[in-house]
């Protein structure tokens, strides 16, 4: 069973004094392209954690949000007492040499000042850092479940899509066997206005047979049916799990599609068949879209 590349999961931890929160989602893209944001106290961490998340989901473009909140009221933020009391003894100095009025406000002056607070870096302990671990990978679990969910959805869609094509391709044979005749009658007819002309009767028969050789569509019926069955041994059973990258080789699987379809489609020369080679386009343009989307 294949998997999609789109997908969300959420994850969860707390130790006596934080709470950590995770939340991760996945879109399509053609390789990892990964952006994470994580508190300033987690980010000695986000190294190990790119490496394990490049692991795990290998492909897609993946945003990873993280937010830690205390349970228990604390505080990192103090005044800069000896900052602000270095700053005084100037002010006043330069009061006093510039007879100046004493400010009316000491309070609001020192603390506009810069860094008149400090900010303490949030300190985290081995069991705040297991948290962090511990709700990325739930977060990664539920992701990688929410893909697994839709690839079984993608996969049921290739495969009414490919039954489709395989039934428009079976509607060609009929039109293929009458073609041969309406071919040579359309060339004896416009032959025959010719009055004035003679021609050889047997070169005519040697160059409708090459003309209609080159019509011959077995050769792209065989290789688009090749294509149908190697595609769908490549999405493999519907209980039988693909390992990633199967997503490209279906891309390029649908691209010789195309290409069998084309070529179908310019030789047909009989406007029943193209309408039958238009559907298949159809058909296949959609399997196009939602290849984008597999790991």
């Amino acid at each position: 069973m294949i998997s999609s590349m789109t997908g969300f999961g959420r994850g969860g931890a707390q130790t006596e004094t934080r709470r950590v929160k995770v939340e991760i989602k996945s879109l399509n893209s053609k390789q990892l392209d990964l952006s994470m944001r994580v508190p300033t106290c987690f980010r000695e961490m986000e190294v190990s954690m790119r490496n394990m998340l490049a692991e795990k989901l290998e492909r897609g473009k993946v945003e990873l949000n993280a937010t830690v909140e205390n349970i228990v009221a604390e505080t990192t933020t103090t005044v800069n007492i000896e900052l602000l009391g270095q700053y005084k003894l100037q002010l006043e100095e330069m009061q006093r040499r510039l007879n100046l009025p004493e400010p009316a406000d000491w309070y609001t002056l020192l603390m506009r000042m810069p860094e008149s607070m400090r900010v303490e870096t949030a300190v985290v302990d081995e069991s705040e850092k297991q948290a962090f671990t511990d709700a990325c990978q739930e977060a990664v679990d539920g992701l990688m479940d929410f893909r697994r969910i839709e690839g079984r959805k993608l996969y049921y869609f290739f495969v009414d899509k490919i039954h489709k094509i395989r039934e428009l391709l079976e509607q060609v044979a009929p039109y293929e066997a009458e073609r041969v005749p309406r071919i040579r009658e359309r060339l004896e007819e416009q032959l025959a206005r010719l009055s004035s002309i003679e021609y050889d009767r047997g070169r005519l028969e040697q160059e409708l047979i090459f003309y209609i050789e080159k019509l011959d569509v077995t050769e792209e019926k065989v290789r688009l049916t090749s294509h149908l069955n190697y595609f769908m041994e490549t999405l493999g059973g519907e209980d039988e799990y693909k390992e990633a990258g199967q997503g490209k080789k279906l891309g390029f699987i649908a691209q010789e599609m195309g290409r069998e379809i084309n070529t179908l489609g310019s030789k047909s020369n009989h406007a029943e068949m193209q309408q039958i080679v238009v559907r298949m386009k159809d058909e296949l343009e959609q399997i196009k879209e939602q290849v984008l989307n597999v790991l």
